[in-house]
């Protein structure tokens, strides 16, 4: 049993570092003007931006509290945050309630999914059309 709870803690220490790692970068570094973050490989096959194109831009702002350039670089990414968060929560959480449970399966069920893959689909779409 001592195994198992060092294993945990080491993986919490590595996932800690590198998230760590993540966020320093992206706040050191803009990717308008460093080549070391990845390109879009949809955008330079097509020309055609991705539901994600902005995203690390979007970050790097988000980082140094710049909501608005954040939020032109990818509005998906941004108004999605919260969401995203609590789904990090509610995983993390210990010993959820049948209440918290029945919450989180109507918020990242089946139904939410597809309605999840609607919104992003159609981002990508009207992105592409209105040039966003």
């Amino acid at each position: 049993m001592q195994l198992d709870s060092w294993q945990a803690k080491i993986k919490w220490i590595v996932i800690s570092l590198l998230l760590g790692f993540i966020v320093l970068n992206y706040w050191s570094y803009n990717p308008e003007t460093t080549n070391h973050f990845p390109s879009c490989p949809f955008k330079l096959i097509t020309g055609y931006k991705c539901a994600g194109c902005g995203s690390q831009r979007a970050i790097h702002h988000l980082l140094h509290l710049n909501i608005g350039r954040s939020f032109k670089s990818n509005p998906l990414l941004i108004i999605s945050l919260p969401y995203i968060l609590m789904g990090i929560y509610l995983d993390l959480k210990k010993n959820p309630s049948p209440k918290i449970l029945q919450f989180r399966k109507s918020l990242y069920g089946t139904t939410a999914i597809f309605l999840i893959l609607t919104i992003i689909i159609g981002f990508w779409i009207i992105r592409n059309i209105c040039d966003l």
